[in-house]
């Protein structure tokens, strides 16, 4: 349906680029990730099995776009995978992460360089294949998660109202580049409702969901679809579907049992209370109900709940996607 899927963002979407980070600590390629994936192997999905950019490989019908530092190399003329585990909209999300993840502006000078070999590959015809490619971009979480940590820089330089508008108007500046190097196809995704992750959780003696993290999390993404809607009109063909992930969560926790689920608390891979106390490693404890829990480990979607997301990503139930489905813009 599409010539190709260039993927950018964070641990969402990662599908092992962190892996070849030899420094970095945000990795997922031990056990249990990956005992449902295909071979049973942790890959550096930070997942039971396979995530939501392998979904929307499937959906139109590409294989599963591979991380570029594992070929740093490559022509991907079909696609490549830029996500980092622990990226942000900043390029540092926390000084201590320097070395640990590839931040989106890095990830967007790692497409200016296939970009340049894609033009050396088509030739003249460059332009029209990444204006028909679908460039799926899911980024913000860290931002947020690092502004909320105790003692961050960030909460002792700005007000969170100040990040938030600084984190939109950066994550602006960085889809504008996108377009500068011809992509035309947005899949854009709001931030989730992240205080309600097991690690979030796990402070509060009741296991409540941590309100201001949920709060900011909205009011970017309040702010995000404006600014979506802006470049819209300032940039000729800019063409998006925006998935509204913050709501799709909300209602996985509001009514569970219409996905499936029976657990959306606690992590199904990890130690102590919610499994949250210490993460998802080969000496953690894991669930054998993997498709009944909405989390995975104390931040990410078991494979079941990432299929849902594309499934309703894809097909817009709801109003969870707009102005148009993914069907829908790659179909312009």
């Amino acid at each position: 349906m599409v010539p190709a899927m260039y993927v950018f963002g964070d641990s969402l979407v990662d599908v092992g680029n962190n892996n070849y980070l030899q420094l970095s600590l945000i990795k997922a390629d031990f056990p249990y990730n990956g005992i449902d994936y295909p071979g049973g192997q942790a890959t550096g999905r930070f997942s039971n099995g396979k995530n939501a950019a392998d979904f929307l490989a499937e959906k139109v019908g590409l294989a599963r776009a591979p991380p570029y530092l594992g070929q740093p190399e490559g022509v991907f003329v079909k696609g490549v995978n830029f996500a980092s585990g622990g990226a942000g909209i900043f390029n540092t999300t926390d000084e201590t992460l320097i070395k640990h993840t590839i931040p989106l502006a890095h990830q967007l000078g790692h497409f200016y360089t296939v970009r340049q070999r894609l033009a050396k590959e088509l030739g003249s015809n460059v332009q029209e294949h990444l204006s028909k490619s679908l460039f799926p971009v899911v980024i913000g979480s860290n931002d947020i998660i690092n502004y909320f940590r105790t003692g961050s820089d960030a909460s002792q330089k700005y007000s969170p109202q100040q990040y938030v508008t600084l984190m939109v108007s950066n994550f602006k500046q960085l889809l504008k580049g996108m377009y500068g190097l011809g992509a035309r196809k947005f899949v854009v995704t709001g931030i989730a409702l992240i205080g309600c992750a097991p690690k979030q959780r796990y402070p509060s003696p009741t296991s409540e969901c941590n309100k201001d993290v949920n709060y900011w999390a909205k009011k970017y993404n309040d702010e995000l679809t404006p600014m979506l809607h802006e470049l819209k009109t300032e940039l000729k063909d800019f063409q998006y579907s925006y998935f509204d992930t913050y709501s799709v969560f909300t209602d996985f926790i509001q009514t569970p049992a219409t996905y499936g689920f029976n657990d959306t608390k606690s992590a199904c891979c990890g130690l102590g209370k919610l499994r949250a106390k210490f993460p998802c490693t080969p000496l953690a404890l894991f669930c054998s109900e993997r498709s009944a829990h909405l989390f995975w480990d104390v931040y990410h979607p078991t494979e079941t709940a990432a299929r849902i997301f594309i499934d309703m990503l894809w097909r817009g139930s709801g109003n969870y996607t707009f102005p148009m489905t993914v069907e829908e813009l790659i179909a312009i």
